[in-house]
């Protein structure tokens, strides 16, 4: 099979694109370089797609995986310029209006490509919207759209999962969310991309949530602290209104606590793994993600500046507030 990966020198994509390798594929990645190399065994070809395709424009693939993250013009223009007969599309659960409801399925409206519009989630969600709805209009129901939800694992810069290994690996009082059943869900990037090649194989459509099965955070936190947290580590329960005292912030960013969601996003990581599931995506278990991750956050630096995640001092002065 001849895959053109549009993207792939940075975390999914290069997963994709390795994985298409590894299985005999010609490869093909169309990225500008600045992420990183392609996967050994795979073709680079330079392109900034805000110029367009280049010398890929008129070529024929068997499958093509568009990994375009928030341009919607990207995306018509491939549509437009190549040919394929397997197309992906990877989009996001963030497409969904309403993440307090579990279950609901109601998505955000379509928004057009604006440089000067400020990026925001909901921004984020309706420009993927937009993209799907780009890729049905060509595709039809030949379409294939990846609807990921948390993807973890090595690769992972955006330290919402990261965190967690790193921090339990380092033992001690461990702040944790004092909210145990809220839902928690995630996919590694490799079984993801499995999935991917899977279906480009095998010629799978549709438009599915692609995301693990959703357990307790407590039973995820724990399954992490069992892979790599030393003995006598203690995870202490923070009450959310010293959270919200200490002005900490929920999912990511500085001075926040990965994984645990306000109230308003509870159903962010209850979404219906099941179609996936029965299509074929196969997830190893968290603490398998938790190891191999914490690998990785060593190779980046464990004590280096973070996009997520509670500082020390924060920390400590959390777990005097509870004593």
């Amino acid at each position: 099979m001849r895959m053109l990966v549009l993207g792939g020198t940075a975390f999914l994509g290069r997963a994709v694109a390795a994985e298409a390798v590894r299985r005999g594929h010609e490869v093909i990645c169309a990225a500008r370089g600045e992420s990183g190399p392609v996967p050994a065994g795979a073709a680079h070809v330079v392109v900034d797609r805000n110029q367009g395709l280049g010398q890929l424009a008129g070529e024929s693939f068997d499958a093509v995986v568009d990994l375009a993250t928030m341009s919607v013009t990207w995306v018509r223009d491939a549509l437009r310029d190549l040919r394929a007969g397997h197309w992906t599309f990877i989009s996001s659960c963030s497409v969904y209006a309403d993440h307090a409801t579990p279950g609901s399925s109601a998505t955000l409206p379509p928004l057009e490509d604006d440089p000067d519009a400020p990026t925001t989630s909901e921004r984020y969600g309706s420009v993927k919207v937009a993209s799907e709805n780009a890729v049905r209009d060509v595709r039809g129901d030949d379409a294939f759209i990846v609807r990921a939800g948390l993807i973890t694992g090595p690769g992972d810069k955006s330290d919402r999962f990261g965190y967690w290994p790193n921090r339990l690996s380092r033992g001690g009082r461990v702040a944790v969310p004092d909210v145990p059943g809220q839902p928690a869900q995630h996919v590694d990037a490799r079984d993801l991309a499995d999935w991917v090649v899977d279906c480009a194989e095998n010629r799978t459509n549709g438009t599915f949530d692609a995301i693990g099965p959703a357990d307790p955070l407590s039973l995820v936190l724990g399954e992490i602290a069992g892979a790599v947290a030393p003995q006598g580590t203690e995870l202490v329960r923070i009450p959310v209104e010293v959270l919200q005292e200490h002005e900490i912030a929920p999912w990511s960013g500085p001075r926040s606590l990965p994984l645990w969601l306000p109230a308003s996003h509870r159903a962010l990581m209850l979404r219906d793994a099941g179609r996936a599931l029965a299509a074929g995506l196969r997830t190893r278990p968290t603490a398998e993600t938790a190891v191999d991750s914490l690998e990785y956050e060593r190779g980046l630096g464990l004590d280096r500046q973070r996009r997520a995640g509670l500082p020390a001092e924060d920390e400590d002065a959390l777990l005097t507030a509870v004593g």
